[in-house]
């Protein structure tokens, strides 16, 4: 801590003398627009209250009394009106005043103010606009309990720059609590990210219960060991499983509804599902051979094989999608659709029948085949597929959402096939890469640093309007093989997250490396202040660029 603190100051001598201003606000992600609005100041107090417009915005009072009272141990009161009440919410005195003004401007956007003799104001264009400006006011207090929260007269003007703003956790490497999950939950919320990508399967894992395939978590749930070290490792022999119930999820998604943020459930196929056939062996193209099906290894499998076009597989995939789209109230579903193994399918008479009986070119035309099928199981029950780039390879209808994980080019392809179109390009989204080559924590290949990160153009050059207007947003991912606790999720986390954050949220000419760079040290303080851990390569890398 102390050499970050170090280093920060000075970096902070660096920076110009014009942005003395700024320098009074520490904001992540950066607002479109923050002034100071005169003298004065106020001085947020215990038992302060906060006051709604109407009981939608009941959450985000909650939320704010509960941030101020668990980090900095000051309670407020919430004043929540009548049941089926509205007030004019005018200007209290001493208070804090959320609006709702749900004039059908941006989704998400709002304006606060901090007012000298009255209090601070909230107003949102909608619900979810005032959940973000609170946000933003939990941004201007103290990043320690017992420095008095005395905010200076500032007015603060903001919107998102992309509706789609989203972080994902793979559960099935490594599997995490329901708390941690909400934790993590509100760790986008305290970025103001809005979609929750949960990786629910894959070759190590079934993670979330089906009441209509019950052996899914059974069995596929658990696997035999584990490997230390870098793959290939050692392997050992250490049970491991764990999964979410119907119970779980249900939680998980009212407490994400809460904080504005949709959570996008995963299950991945036709690759990527070696739990499915260590359940099923029979749905494979090798049922014969059940080695090449088992559940054995650990955070990867000796292993790729894939779902075979028989009849009892896709009745299998109409049972699960279908109970998926009921527990899950979002919009989105989510089929992977990434890495599949097509050597399985050229190996498989039985494949190779099923191709020529239907008339598919290949195997990256069956490929489509399965994910048309899961889309209209997904589109009866009124939701939109999402699929990883590689879906578009045999040709996908219109209305799918292409979440581009490979070289942006992809994301391009998807762009001018008329698809919507969210960056999560790995070399630049994902967070399980090592942020510096020094770390001594393991993982895979990198470095992934917070300069790359934050630099990421998340819209291409050469787009006509109308494909730039197909870009929905990016997110970050976090993949687990190497990830096996909490604390190392929120070191591979933070400060990347918030570098990803203002990347999605503020306007392109409001970024600035060199502001960004001097709020971190603040931001890193906030994660102090959360218990979080988080890693100080960014930090070591100033050193090393001082030095030079």
């Amino acid at each position: 801590m102390l050499f970050r603190k170090f280093m920060t100051a000075i970096f902070a001598i660096s920076a110009l003398a014009g942005q003395a201003q700024e320098k009074q606000f520490s904001i992540i992600p950066e607002p479109a627009e923050i002034t100071v609005a005169g003298e004065g100041t106020v001085q947020i107090e215990r038992g302060m209250l906060v006051r709604v417009s109407d009981s939608s915005l009941v959450a985000s009072a909650d939320f704010l009394a509960d941030y101020t009272n668990r980090y900095l141990g000051i309670p407020l009161r919430v004043d929540v009106p009548k049941k089926g009440k509205k007030r004019t919410a005018d200007k209290a005195v001493n208070g804090i005043v959320l609006v709702n003004r749900n004039n059908g401007e941006v989704s998400g956007g709002y304006r606060l103010e901090v007012i000298p003799g009255t209090g601070i104001r909230i107003e949102g264009n909608d619900a979810a606009g005032v959940f973000y400006g609170v946000q933003t006011l939990i941004q201007m207090l103290p990043v320690r309990a017992g420095v008095l929260p005395i905010l200076a007269a500032a007015k603060v003007v903001d919107y998102p720059r992309f509706a789609y703003r989203g972080m994902h956790l793979d559960v099935v490497r490594h599997f995490f609590p329901v708390e941690f999950i909400k934790k993590y939950i509100d760790y986008l919320a305290l970025h103001k990210l809005n979609y929750f990508h949960w990786h629910l399967t894959d070759d190590q894992a079934w993670r979330v219960e089906m009441k209509c395939r019950p052996e899914l978590t059974a069995k596929g749930s658990v696997r035999e060991g584990e490997i230390e070290g870098l793959y290939p490792g050692k392997y050992q022999p250490l049970p491991y499983g764990g999964y979410y119930t119907h119970e779980d999820v249900r939680e998980v998604v009212r407490y994400a509804a809460e904080r504005y943020i949709t959570v996008i459930p995963e299950i991945d196929i036709p690759g990527h599902c070696m739990a499915v056939l260590a359940t099923y062996p029979q749905f494979s193209t090798t049922p014969d051979e059940p080695k090449k099906c088992a559940l054995t290894w650990g955070i990867f499998n000796k292993f790729n094989n894939v779902l075979a076009p028989k009849p009892e597989v896709f009745d299998f995939l109409k049972d699960v999608f279908s109970e998926l789209c009921d527990l899950f109230p979002g919009q989105y579903i989510h089929v992977g659709g990434d890495e599949c193994a097509k050597r399985w399918w050229q190996e498989s008479e039985q494949t190779q029948r099923f191709m020529r009986d239907h008339g598919l070119a290949d195997e990256k035309a069956l490929q489509s085949y399965f994910i048309h099928y899961v889309q209209d199981v997904v589109n009866a029950k009124g939701k939109t597929l999402v699929g990883w780039d590689e879906i578009l390879e045999g040709g996908i209808s219109e209305d799918c959402i292409i979440m581009n994980w490979r070289r942006p080019n992809y994301g391009v392809k998807a762009l001018k096939t008329g698809h919507r179109a969210i960056f999560a390009c790995s070399a630049w989204s994902y967070f399980n890469m090592k942020e510096s080559r020094t770390q001594s924590e393991i993982g895979p290949r990198g470095p992934l640093s917070l300069e790359k990160v934050y630099d990421f153009q998340i819209v291409p050059d050469s787009l006509t309007d109308r494909q730039t207007e197909l870009i929905w947003g990016a997110q970050g991912c976090l993949w687990t093989e190497y990830i096996p606790t909490t604390w190392k999720v929120e070191f591979s986390l933070f400060p990347r997250m918030a570098a990803l954050a203002e990347n999605v949220w503020s306007p392109v000419e409001k970024k600035s490396w060199d502001n960004f760079s001097r709020k971190v040290e603040m931001q890193c303080e906030r994660y102090e202040l959360w218990g979080a851990r988080y890693s100080d390569a960014f930090f070591r890398l100033q050193d090393i660029v001082r030095k030079r």
